[in-house]
């Protein structure tokens, strides 16, 4: 979950901010959703003794309790946070998104598939042995359905965009960046219900979440929001449509699987039952509200200190440079790759940051040296005390000289 507020901040969140809100993500939300949903005591739980509604609320693998939670912190923060430099501006009064793309588009799909590979483990991985027979079935059902959720969210998203650019612009262009976002999306609204759907379902699951996912992109930049790699989105939209699912796909042999003697099913498998949906509503509510009344004040918090944005420069600059002393795309930059803007200017920003650090390295060092010689100064003057009484006296006026030069540095 603070992994998926990160990407929502990239380029401008300081690294103190970092710290700060993943330390309160995961001691005092987190934990909360977790117990609340998954333990047995949990009052949503469907583990629970007396579950809500005599079902509870169904998350086999984490749309809501990992995705939402994630994404609506991120929701929280970028609004909080504000817009990086240049994102949104005004062309004859109507407010205008420019595009920030990526460097590497091999990048984006290497990391699509690296964590589409991962996800198996996090979905089949979530009935934590396979030695029951029930396990098994429920651990296929993962992975297959994993599988077609994903290609489906694929497929929607790309042929969804290319139609849209199509009305819009008269020519349909195939976005392979919405592509793997609609992939990312299908996988994370899956992840609520993989082990106890159908197959046909995943596909319906995965073909909605590339919609959503292009709804909820849209949406962001109307809103103007400015999420750096569409996590909100991804997430928060997928993910509460992945909670939502389970309520209406759950198969109740599946179901009873993992809770014998529960006879909770989809909505679509008992029209006249729709108790396992209104549990899944509650808990979609309960997380967003949980998440919002803790981490809307502290991200409030973290703005109001100055601790949350970066520098100006140092956004201009690239966090990399500025926060870890590299760039990351110096080779890039020698393809004729403009980073900056349109005038050719990050290399004029990279020189002022250098100098201007360069000046707080020199005046860091006087305000040391100072230190140093009042401190050398001051045990001279207790070692000589009662013995070399003009020394003492000699040390004293150095002792005020270099006091009134460190007053004059600070």
């Amino acid at each position: 979950s603070a992994t998926i507020v990160a990407g929502a901040l990239a380029e401008r969140s300081q690294m103190l901010a970092y710290l700060l809100y993943s330390t309160a993500l995961t001691a005092f939300v987190y934990p909360i959703v977790v117990h609340s949903i998954w333990t047995p005591n949990g009052f949503l739980s469907s583990f629970n003794a007396n579950p809500l509604l005599g079902i509870g609320v169904i998350d086999y693998a984490g749309s809501l309790v990992v995705h939402v939670t994630g994404g609506q912190t991120a929701l929280i923060a970028a609004h909080v946070l504000g817009a990086r430099k240049g994102r949104f501006h005004e062309i004859d009064g109507r407010r205008i998104a420019k595009d920030f793309p990526g460097h590497s588009i091999a990048l984006k799909m290497l990391g699509v598939f690296i964590l589409w590979f991962g996800w198996y483990g996090f979905n089949a991985g979530s009935v934590y042995y396979i030695t029951v027979k029930s396990n098994a079935v429920l651990a296929q059902n993962a992975v297959v359905n994993t599988t077609l959720s994903a290609a489906a969210g694929c497929i929607s998203a790309l042929l969804a965009k290319a139609w849209l650019s199509e009305r819009q612009t008269g020519e349909a262009t195939f976005s392979l960046t919405d592509a793997l976002w609609g992939c990312l999306s299908g996988l994370v609204s899956v992840t609520g219900g993989c082990a106890i759907i159908d197959s046909w379902a995943s596909i319906v699951i995965g073909l909605i979440s590339g919609l959503i996912y292009l709804w909820g992109s849209n949406l962001l930049v109307k809103m103007q929001v400015d999420d750096a790699v569409d996590a909100i989105p991804i997430h928060l939209c997928s993910g509460v449509w992945g909670a939502l699912s389970v309520g209406l796909f759950a198969v109740p042999e599946y179901v009873q699987l993992i809770h014998p003697g529960v006879t909770a099913a989809g909505w679509f498998y008992k029209i006249n039952d729709g108790r396992l949906l209104a549990c899944q509503v509650i808990g979609i509510l309960f997380v967003l509200g949980w998440v919002t009344v803790l981490m809307l004040p502290f991200f409030g918090l973290l703005h109001y200190l100055g601790w949350l944005r970066a520098d100006s420069l140092d956004e201009i600059v690239g966090l990399d440079i500025s926060y870890h002393g590299a760039n990351v795309l110096t080779n890039y930059n020698q393809g004729n790759i403009n980073i900056a803007d349109d005038n050719g200017s990050h290399d004029q920003y990279v020189a002022e940051h250098h100098q201007r650090r360069q000046q707080q390295r020199e005046q860091n060092q006087k305000r040391s040296s100072l230190r140093r010689r009042m401190l050398f100064l001051d045990l001279s003057s207790s070692k000589s005390d009662h013995h070399i009484p003009t020394r003492q006296q000699e040390g004293g006026e150095n002792a005020i000289e270099m006091e009134e030069g460190a007053n004059a540095v600070f």
